[in-house]
């Protein structure tokens, strides 16, 4: 029987295989959940970030502090290769010097408690002319790590966790 660390771990072998074999994050045997799905558009780019969710102390109503999200700070990594950055915004750059901004319009929960959520992003603007010159949606899948635990005890503190996602960048047909 496998413990729950090698069965993610496993899963994610898998997942990052079969990534790296269709160029796509997602595999036909394992669709992606409805609110972060885009089945009519298509990929312009798939890659992958590591870096940190970054969080802000702050009160809230009952006058208690608790971590609030902040901004993303995160490389983008396509091929083995350094190809972008994410930042807040939320933005995302390319290389080519193109970039786009995006809000949130679905989002499905991370595997377990500690994984930030699956997201599927609009895009509501564009700069730059290149490879994400056409791109009308943003997902945020396969995420590991990201949410911030335990107490804040000063406000305007910062705090930060470590994560990784999949990133697929989409356009209309």
């Amino acid at each position: 029987m496998m413990g729950a660390s090698m069965t993610k771990a496993l899963v994610r072998a898998v997942v990052l295989a079969s990534f790296a074999l269709t160029g796509s994050a997602a595999s036909a045997a394992d669709p992606l959940p409805d609110a972060v799905a885009a089945p009519s558009e298509i990929p312009v780019l798939s890659v992958h970030a590591e870096g940190v969710q970054v969080y802000e102390c702050k009160p809230v109503t009952d006058g208690k502090l608790a971590w609030s999200f902040r901004e993303p700070v995160a490389t983008l990594i396509a091929d083995g290769r350094t190809v972008g950055r994410h930042y807040a915004g939320p933005n995302w750059e390319h290389v080519d010097g193109s970039a786009v901004t995006a809000r949130t319009t679905g989002s499905a929960p991370g595997a377990t408690p500690a994984d930030i959520a699956w997201l599927k992003l609009e895009v509501i603007s564009h700069r730059g002319n290149g490879l994400f010159s056409s791109v009308a949606t943003v997902q945020r899948i396969n995420t590991s790590g990201g949410e911030l635990s335990g107490a804040c005890d000063k406000a305007g503190a910062l705090g930060s966790a470590a994560y990784s996602a999949d990133y697929v960048f989409l356009r209309r047909d």
